[in-house]
């Protein structure tokens, strides 16, 4: 018999079939991602490995660890000593900028400044222990100091209640009662996750009632989207109508949030019409929406409907996160194909460019993605808590630890306020969508390297001509303002205004102009300047108090025509805030 036969004889034969063996491989994956929250803990294990070989054949930067170790200890006993003599002894090392674990003044007084002080001390050396290693490839370099950090906060003296003075003097001072507290929080909250109960942060919060209270028309439904078209509350309005494209990985409403915050309210009381899409949140009947379903069903069906009522004008379409790269696809395939329906391009914390998306980037890669696939494939969608997960482990400490600590120790009842409330409100993502969304952008940065295909053919941000606006915020953790600011070495408009404004992803743009404590920074360049790179626009744009809407409002002023009188009203299938935005 030939070996061909042997081995034809053999594939018959065989149990497990390569089908089967795919999808048992599947269901591991999905299993394992499952338990992990989606995240790839082999890549963090092998990172540790090269960090540990590296390290070891590294004795310069050994040698200088250990001095670094000496000296810490040396200026730790002194700092000891000290303090037991004189309780004003200045600290050896500073908490990091906008760290507030270490504010309350019982951190200055023996034995806890010691123990705030070993604390900084030894985080400040592992930070030097996982940085700067000769040979370790900067991918592995991030896994690991970021790892590290992630234990070494949980391990901090804050999290447990011997160690954190602020517990200890609430302790003894309500005689144990904030513990009780506490306790009842830890069930109460515990019983709301099991059964399924909207967090605290909604109590006080329901959509209609006292979010998203902005008059209007659901005017156009598809099976993504519903169309607001608001009620104008002045009588004469600009010509060219907004069309906001907010993201979806959020409910539209963080636009239109409450009395007083309403970005939408805003607009429409300086003499705009405003639409909005509000998206569906997606079940596992959505699997196969992909990129192309969002941009088809999403900013362009919007745009006509947009476009059937004020027939004749331009629009300026603003997209937000994830919202706003999709508005800057469809507006570079929009000004590819000659369709030139848009007036002006706003984005807010979008990113275009993903080469350097902050310490996201840590879960985002191939054996990641293939983790993440192997869970999303298997239930049609990406549920909200796995995004959240990733969030707060970018944010521990604010996100995760002092919530713990000031419900739990302190007994504290967390307030409940209307962006918390807002961000309580979980949404859902297909699986096609956000696996070619983190393949295609986050993973290959099509998009930025003119690889990013529309109908067929790549489209280019540089062929976007008309005025961009593009605004980024200080502390983004989700898209990091100079990865939002790469746009400037991508598109062409004929001006680009970058506006740089405090606060973070969130925060940082529902800035009212009565908001006390909002600053930012404003530049704009024309087609024919050159361009201005991220450190020389901090050091030439002067921090300006107040909010950035009134500046974006005066810059659509500026590329809008003389007031008229405003649009019909489309026909209405439903009062805004509508019906998709209601769907848990």
């Amino acid at each position: 018999m030939s070996s061909q036969a042997v081995a034809q004889t053999a594939e018959d034969k065989t149990l497990i079939s390569d089908a089967l063996a795919e999808r048992l491989d599947a269901e591991a994956a999905a299993m394992m991602g499952g338990l992990s929250q989606g995240l790839d803990m082999r890549r963090v294990a092998l990172a540790y490995m090269h960090w540990c070989v590296h390290l070891g054949m590294a004795p310069g930067k050994a040698a200088q660890l250990v001095e670094l170790g000496v000296r810490q200890n040396a200026q730790l006993c002194a700092f000891t000593l000290k303090s037991l003599l004189d309780k004003e002894t200045p600290r050896v090392i500073e908490p990091d900028a906008g760290d507030r674990r270490f504010n309350d003044e019982g951190w200055r007084r023996v034995p806890f400044s010691i123990l705030e002080q070993w604390y900084l001390l030894q985080r400040n050396w592992w930070d030097q222990a996982t940085r700067n290693i000769s040979g370790l490839a900067a991918g592995n370099e991030d896994l690991v100091n970021f790892y590290t950090r992630l234990t070494l906060d949980s391990l901090s003296p804050y999290n447990f209640p011997w160690t954190n003075p602020e517990v200890v003097r609430t302790t003894w001072q309500t005689g144990g009662r904030n513990l009780l507290r506490g306790a009842r929080n830890f069930a109460r909250d515990t019983y709301r996750r099991k059964t399924g109960k909207p967090p605290r942060a909604m109590e006080h919060y329901t959509v209609g009632e006292n979010l998203a209270v902005t008059a209007g028309k659901v005017v156009f439904r598809n099976p993504l989207i519903e169309l607001i078209q608001y009620e104008p509350t002045t009588a004469r309005v600009h010509p060219e109508p907004i069309l906001i494209v907010p993201a979806w990985i959020m409910k539209y409403y963080i636009l239109d949030l409450a009395e007083g915050k309403s970005l939408v309210r805003y607009l429409l009381d300086q003499g705009h019409t405003v639409f909005i899409i509000s998206w569906k949140n997606p079940d596992r009947g959505d699997r196969e929406l992909g990129m192309a379903d969002y941009r088809r069903l999403g900013p362009l069906a919007a745009l006509d409907t947009v476009n059937e009522l004020a027939p004749g004008r331009k629009v300026h379409a603003m997209g937000y996160c994830v919202g706003g790269t999709l508005l800057s696809i469809t507006a570079a395939a929009m000004a590819r194909d000659g369709d030139d329906r848009l007036a002006s391009v706003t984005l807010l914390a979008a990113q275009t460019d993903f080469s350097e998306p902050g310490e996201l980037r840590l879960f985002i890669n191939d054996a990641q993605l293939n983790r993440l696939d192997a869970v999303m494939r298997k239930k049609g969608y990406l549920e909200q808590a796995k995004m959240a997960g990733a969030f707060q482990m970018l944010r521990a400490n604010d996100l995760l630890w002092q919530p713990f600590v000031n419900s739990y120790y302190l007994g504290q009842e967390m307030p409940s306020i209307d962006l918390m409330a807002w961000n309580a409100d979980a949404t859902r993502m297909p699986y096609r969508m956000h696996t070619e969304y983190l393949d295609k952008l986050y993973l290959h940065n099509q998009l930025a390297r003119g690889q990013y295909e529309v109908d067929g053919a790549p489209v280019a941000l540089r062929d976007i001509k008309v005025p961009l606006f593009v605004v980024g915020t200080e502390k983004d953790h989700v898209a990091p303002w100079r990865s939002v600011y790469k746009i400037a070495l991508l598109a062409d408009p004929e001006t680009l205004t970058f506006l740089l404004t405090s606060a973070g992803h969130n925060a940082g743009i529902v800035t009212p102009p009565h908001h006390p404590r909002r600053r930012y920074r404003v530049v704009t360049r024309q087609r024919h300047e050159r361009f201005l790179p991220a450190d020389e626009l901090l050091e030439q744009a002067q921090p300006q108090p107040g909010s950035w809407w009134p500046v974006w409002q005066k810059w659509l002023k500026s590329y809008s025509g003389n007031k008229v009188a405003p649009p019909a009203m489309g026909t209405p299938l439903a009062d805004a805030p509508g019906t998709y935005v209601f769907q848990k």
